[in-house]
């Protein structure tokens, strides 16, 4: 580690404000083709649970459907601290886990699928319209938590990611692509966290 990074690691660790509790980044299956993508990831995990991470979420934005199975072998092969949940595009089980990694399951698709539920429940005669509150949709999403920080490699937009969840969570852009993001650059978007202040929508 250098100098630079040894500075941002301290700066990091003794500031006053805390560290995000819940972390994301957004990649693309593009980004897992590079050479040491996977191993990134490994690294990525690693620094987050390092500086206080108690959840990490991953969403891969996928182009071609057929790589899902793919990507989701390699994603389950991959050695992480704690226990991770992978999820696909048809996927309705809720991925209740410390490091949550999405493939392909678009924000839409998973809102759109939380509302049928709820729509449901209320023909079968369980809710009426006017008891339905955020709770309901909540607890039917297949990824249950709110990111404080949202991490973006390569560009400056989001794809379909965690609509719902994210709608308060801080976001980062890096033009670093993900085969070259580093510690450096996950400090940085700590400290970039650490120097904001939070509204929630306020």
């Amino acid at each position: 580690m250098g100098i630079y990074d040894q500075y941002l690691a301290v700066r990091t660790q003794w500031a006053d404000e805390e560290t995000p509790d819940n972390v994301a980044v957004v990649i693309t299956e593009r980004d897992l083709l590079e050479q040491g993508a996977y191993d990134t990831l490994e690294s990525f995990f690693d620094w987050a649970v390092e500086y206080g991470a108690e959840r990490i979420m991953v969403y891969v934005s996928v182009l071609d459907e057929e790589a899902v199975p793919t990507l989701r072998r390699a994603l389950e092969d991959v050695t992480a601290p704690r226990e991770m949940a992978v999820r696909g595009p048809e996927d309705d089980q809720r991925a209740d886990a410390p490091i949550q990694v999405s493939i392909g399951l678009g924000g839409k698709h998973e809102f759109a699928a939380a509302v049928q539920g709820v729509a449901e429940d209320v023909e079968d005669g369980e809710l009426t319209p006017g008891e339905i509150d955020e709770d309901d949709i909540e607890q039917r999403l297949v990824f249950p938590t709110d990111p404080d920080l949202v991490i973006k490699t390569g560009a400056e937009r989001l794809s379909d990611f965690m609509i719902w969840q994210s709608v308060y969570s801080e976001l980062y852009f890096t033009d670093v692509n993900w085969r070259d993001f580093r510690k450096r650059e996950y400090l940085r978007a700590i400290r970039d966290f650490q120097d904001r202040q939070r509204r929630f929508g306020q």
